[in-house]
């Protein structure tokens, strides 16, 4: 199901003419559509039907307090990666009893803000940490409802850097030393244990490595039921990923089928933790083309957004699709490196696409709801886009765009002695 389309030659999100929001609030704009992303929420709750399952959206992918706040209306839990994130979703109205809490370096300050919290599951990294949670706990005279993240050495097939589930990332135990610290965890006084976690990366596209992560969890769970551990919960990660351009993702009820198919224990709630694949592909950015740039090796088109706006490009050399905001007939085509104006070579949105421009025209860069302005920053001493909300015919402003007072109003510059 798209959200996009043109209408008379222009680009519309919805009902709305994406031109005439790039006119209203400037650009560089994100715009998201609101109907996308609960929609592509519900086909993962819907995946799952009657079986024990919590859809638990990936925070880091993208935590602009309305979105957080459409998911948690749904019923929607959260994956969180650290107490900025925690105290994103409380704000937004998250519930603390579906909010998970992933990530190797958590600090004694964000243990203890979970555990105030009352948050549903700590997922455990390492055995330092695991030692840390229980000390905390005691602090508190609480015990710690954890889980243990496992890495299976599972090659998710995608890129090295979002790869998680090999042993040379820095991620959970080695599932070989599962067993063994399940029994310490056992030993702290501090400490529930309530769930089993597992987690192999991002931009996921094919389920045969969520087959081989789950036939390893399948082989765990009856030796830690021997140990007397019944688990609550069982975190299978998110990871799925979507189109940027020609690939082939499975859908939620694909993954939800290798579920029921291979996973042995179908007692214990199945927890998902989607992010890009459900704001991915319902978001946007618009930039406007502040020059034309014309070689004998290249054309460029020079736009005001760049790579402290969108980074996955210049990170990951990623590929998104780029949109005229309007089409035009009666211009010639040519083969443009879409480039922004930050004092890098590697700052670019796309290379040689085929366009059909002219001075000042919009462009809409596809596929930018995921890190996209979460992963943006203020490099050059650029301030950050405003974002948009799109809702049928409405559309609404859910942040306002940085200006350079808010750049400088934290910083203290002293007397320089001459």
């Amino acid at each position: 199901m798209s959200f996009h389309a043109y209408l008379h030659d222009r680009l519309h999100v919805g009902q709305i003419a994406l031109e005439d929001l790039a006119n209203r609030y400037g650009t560089p704009l994100y715009v998201y559509s609101r109907p996308a992303i609960e929609q592509q929420w519900r086909n993962f709750h819907d995946a799952f039907g009657a079986r024990n399952h919590l859809i638990c959206y990936a925070v880091k992918a993208n935590s602009n307090l309305s979105l957080l706040a459409c998911l948690a209306r749904l019923g929607s839990g959260f994956d969180i990666v650290s107490g900025g994130e925690l105290e994103r979703v409380l704000t937004a109205g998250g519930d603390p009893k579906k909010i998970v809490f992933s990530g190797v370096g958590k600090t004694e300050a964000e243990i203890t803000s979970a555990l105030k919290a009352g948050i549903r599951c700590l997922n455990c990294e390492s055995l330092p940490e695991l030692r840390r949670i229980d000390t905390v706990a005691s602090g508190l005279g609480v015990k710690a409802p954890i889980a243990l993240r496992i890495n299976p050495d599972v090659d998710a097939e995608t890129h090295p850097y979002i790869a998680t589930g090999l042993q040379q990332n820095k991620f959970g135990i080695a599932w070989e030393d599962a067993v063994d610290a399940y029994e310490q965890a056992l030993k702290l006084p501090n400490i529930e244990i309530t769930g089993i976690a597992c987690h192999i990366g991002s931009q996921i596209t094919t389920l045969s490595p969520y087959i081989d992560s789950i036939k390893l969890l399948n082989t765990l769970i009856p030796k830690l039921a021997q140990e007397g551990i019944k688990l609550r919960d069982i975190d299978l990660g998110g990871g799925l990923g979507i189109r940027y351009s020609n690939e082939e993702p499975p859908a939620p009820t694909e993954l939800a089928r290798i579920v029921r198919n291979n996973l042995t224990d179908d007692s214990a709630c199945v927890i998902i933790e989607p992010g890009r694949s459900i704001v991915g592909n319902a978001g946007w950015l618009i930039t406007k083309v502040q020059y034309l740039k014309h070689t004998k090796l290249k054309n460029f088109a020079i736009v005001d957004a760049a790579m402290n706006d969108l980074l996955r490009p210049a990170l990951y050399s990623s590929w998104h699709d780029i949109l005229p905001l309007t089409q035009h007939a009666d211009v010639t085509e040519r083969l443009y490196d879409v480039v922004g104006p930050v004092c890098e070579s590697g700052d670019f949105l796309g290379r040689e696409r085929r366009l059909a421009l002219r001075d000042n025209d919009y462009l809409a860069i596809a596929s930018a709801g995921a890190y996209g302005f979460s992963m943006s920053s203020n490099y050059n001493s650029r301030p950050r886009a405003a974002e948009i909300l799109i809702d049928g015919d409405q559309a609404r402003l859910i942040r306002k765009r940085e200006v350079l007072s808010e750049l400088l109003s934290g910083e203290m510059p002293i007397e320089i002695d001459s």
